[in-house]
């Protein structure tokens, strides 16, 4: 019962389209952007005796896997930079279809060893995945064949530490965000024809002239609220809501910090928003311009990650901080109300299925959890060299991309 509530809540207030025609996980964090899926059935334990099959996936890349029907869509790149690519994958036999090389690099920018210069994840659609390299390159290519429908270059960005912010689909558009450490901007693409709606750029008084505490890597959510769609796009410092027709600022809550890379989530009433930097802020979206003093709702400082996205089941609030310490919130108050400490650490956002939500870490650890107002693991396991991927589900198949692999997960006895 709490698990239906929930998934009903979920559907009416996030303003994302309806996939429910289609087997697709089309975005980082999945249909609604929360890591969430409404129907599957999927192993307790994860560890090799659930993999069906699994396929190597060369290079270096942190961006998630994204499926359409039969297809599985990924990003990788040589580890120093000089070669970037897309993979497809075949869902149901771990066959790579695709395997093209789109960017050649003689002298990449630095990319800091954490990341990778393949971290955003894709966006797909019936016919068509989206890939996004930062400054490097964005691109639309024809699923059937990898071909190239359209590309853009030539965007000025220093990332620094390497790209990461994940592109997302609305409305006709394509959105990316560029925060780097020189600039720091947002830009609607046409997803039919490449070319720019609008482009906005942050209006944000960072308080300081070092790049460093500018730049972010953060992944966009649109919401409505009462009737009203708004891209929440997070950076350093501070969140903007964005009309997403036209780039205009709705409104802006400060909230400090850098390098915010989590997806915002709205729940209850509330977007929950992370800074990056170990800081959390609960804002009520329904303002219009500087709402820091009025919106904000909550703060909190304490084993909230830096990485890695919440997950959000009706009023409690999940989360695993980078040193792997496990809390149970309250979402009306951020109040802790259990905590707990895990093996390894952590960067992949947590995934919410079957009833049960699984943590995986960088150093290959798995836990399995039965969500509620007390701890209650299920299972605790290890797979492969590690994850900085978040998962995707489709069907009753959990797909999950490790440092140098790619699993198909399944029940045996489905």
């Amino acid at each position: 019962m709490f698990v239906r509530r929930f998934f009903c809540l979920a559907l009416i207030v996030i303003a994302v389209p309806s996939f429910a025609e289609h087997v697709a996980w089309p975005e980082f964090r999945g249909p609604t952007g929360d890591g969430k899926v409404a129907e599957a059935h999927l192993p307790i334990a994860i560890d090799k005796t659930v993999v069906q099959w699994q396929t190597p996936i060369h290079g270096k890349g942190w961006s998630s896997p994204v499926v359409w029907e039969d297809q599985i869509w990924l990003t990788t790149a040589t580890e120093d930079g000089k070669r970037m690519s897309v993979v497809c994958v075949d869902r149901h036999s771990g066959k790579i279809l695709h395997d093209r090389v789109l960017i050649e690099n003689e002298d990449p920018s630095f990319c800091h060893p954490m990341n990778s210069y393949a971290t955003p994840t894709p966006a797909i659609e019936a016919g068509r995945v989206y890939v996004h390299f930062g400054r490097y390159l964005t691109a639309c290519l024809d699923t059937k064949d990898a071909s190239l429908i359209w590309q853009r270059r030539g965007f000025q960005c220093d990332h620094y530490r390497g790209p990461a912010s994940s592109p997302i689909l609305h409305d006709g558009k394509l959105f990316v965000a560029y925060d780097g450490v020189d600039v720091q901007y947002v830009v609607a693409f046409d997803k039919q024809t490449g070319q720019t709606v609008w482009q906005t750029q942050r209006d944000i008084d960072y308080g300081t002239d070092v790049g460093d505490q500018m730049k972010a890597y953060g992944t966009a959510e649109v919401i409505q609220v009462e009737g009203r769609d708004m891209l929440v796009y997070p950076s350093a410092v501070a969140t903007i809501a964005y009309d997403p027709a036209n780039g205009d600022a709705i409104w802006t809550v400060y909230h400090g910090g850098m390098n915010a890379s989590a997806r915002p989530l709205y729940a209850g009433g509330l977007v929950l928003i992370t800074n990056g930097s170990g800081g959390m802020v609960a804002v009520k979206p329904d303002g219009l311009g500087d709402i820091t003093g009025s919106g904000v709702v909550w703060t909190s400082k304490q084993s909230v990650p830096k990485k890695a996205s919440p997950i959000v089941l009706e009023d409690l609030v999940f989360m695993v901080s980078d040193e792997g310490i496990l809390t149970c919130r309250d979402l009306a108050t951020g109040k802790v109300i259990w905590k707990e400490r895990l093996t390894g650490t952590y960067a992949a956002s947590p995934l919410f299925a079957d009833g049960r939500i699984y943590f995986f870490g960088i150093e290959g650890d798995i836990l399995t959890l039965d969500p509620g107002e007390t701890y209650k693991p299920l299972a605790q396991t290890k797979l492969g060299d590690g994850f900085m991927a978040s998962p995707a589900v489709v069907e009753d198949q959990m797909i999950l991309r490790s440092k140098s692999m790619l699993y198909s997960i399944e029940s045996p006895n489905r």
